[in-house]
């Protein structure tokens, strides 16, 4: 049976570029072989939505495997190029366009702290990216100069031409050779930018973090990538998010999650504790015989949800810290507690082990 690409990367037959392209990286991510070492069944996914995109991300692919459900050239052109034209006479070249191309999409990334991500801000980030030549304006002629009007396609940056096929005298058209689909033609180039209308240069934008954005989210610019070549439109940016590891504080989901070591007497008798959130201190009372793994929740001192109002929760779970370090004057009043209680401990300087062995011996 046919592979359905559209069905691989899970989107609609009418998915847009950008939406074709954001499925892409997504699944990608996920099934990438790195991420998931010795899966087969990842790795066959992987390549399965390589093979997708690398369909459905080239016009002239795209638009024969619509038409006929393969992008094999030998399913759609059995005359010898005579079918692929009939068709373009009919419906048009999806893939013919005039005037300048949209400049590249271009990504980078940034590295936040979890603070960022629980109340958001904005963030700098520098890239190197072709942008529009200030001498020429993006035009690629030399200045006081302009670009002429291709007289081959009359700066349609398209040429009609007649052939025939099997059903007779067909006419499809295509981009002009001479310009390049552009429409114009440069006689006297820009030396700055060698008539390409860019040059590359490092540029800062600034970029909006949502609050409770999480590791592995891409943020899209539009209109901050690469500038197009000869006054083209920009590409879009895209800014993949990593999060930082939080010395205490490990996020799950909507919530934060904390362990607390507390010592044995804070547990068995209870305490008032001054707690330190990322919303500043706050007091946690540990009521007396608390157990180790016992958790507390601080409402709404979470993580954001993005795409709605409120906060997850701050999970603090108790673990009760037994003392290694005791001096003499603290081990001999734990022993006495032991013997008020009746509870049996091992002897000064002797291991529970050394007594056993003592009286088997």
């Amino acid at each position: 049976m046919p592979t359905d690409h559209y069905e691989t990367l899970g989107i609609q037959r009418d998915a847009t570029d950008e939406e074709v392209k954001r499925a892409y990286k997504k699944l990608a991510r996920r099934f990438h072989p790195d991420l998931n070492p010795g899966d087969r069944e990842s790795e066959t996914r992987f390549k399965d939505i390589g093979a997708a995109y690398e369909v459905l991300s080239d016009p002239e692919r795209r638009a024969r495997f619509d038409r006929f459900g393969s992008d094999d050239p030998r399913t759609v052109d059995p005359f010898a190029g005579g079918l692929g034209d009939i068709f373009e006479a009919f419906f048009g070249s999806s893939s013919s366009r005039n005037g300048p191309p949209r400049g590249e999409d271009i990504e980078t990334n940034v590295d936040l702290d979890l603070e960022e991500v629980v109340f958001g801000g904005e963030r700098d980030v520098t890239v190197r990216t072709a942008v529009r030549c200030e001498d020429c304006d993006g035009s690629g002629a030399e200045k006081g100069t302009d670009p002429l009007s291709c007289t081959d396609c009359g700066g349609t940056g398209q040429v009609r031409r007649v052939r025939q096929s099997v059903l007779g005298q067909m006419v499809t058209t295509g981009a002009c050779s001479r310009c390049r689909g552009l429409g114009q033609v440069i006689e006297s180039p820009c030396e700055t930018c060698n008539s390409n209308g860019r040059t590359i240069d490092t540029r800062t934008y600034s970029v909006k973090v949502p609050a409770g954005v999480d590791d592995g989210t891409t943020l899209r610019l539009s209109g901050r990538g690469a500038a197009g070549p000869r006054g083209g439109t920009n590409g879009d940016l895209y800014v993949h998010v990593r999060v930082r590891p939080h010395p205490a504080f490990h996020r799950d989901g909507p919530n934060l999650l904390h362990d607390l070591y507390v010592p044995y007497t804070q547990a068995v008798l209870g305490a008032h504790i001054e707690y330190e959130t990322l919303d500043g201190v706050r007091e946690l009372i540990i009521p007396r015989a608390t157990e180790s793994g016992t958790v507390f929740p601080l409402k709404g001192l979470g993580v954001p949800n993005v795409r709605s109002r409120g906060r997850g929760d701050l999970l603090v779970r108790i673990v009760v810290d037994v003392a290694d370090d005791l001096d003499d004057e603290q081990e001999d009043l734990l022993r006495q507690l032991a013997g008020l209680r009746g509870e049996q401990v091992a002897e000064p300087g002797r291991s529970l082990f050394s007594r056993i062995k003592s009286a088997l011996s």
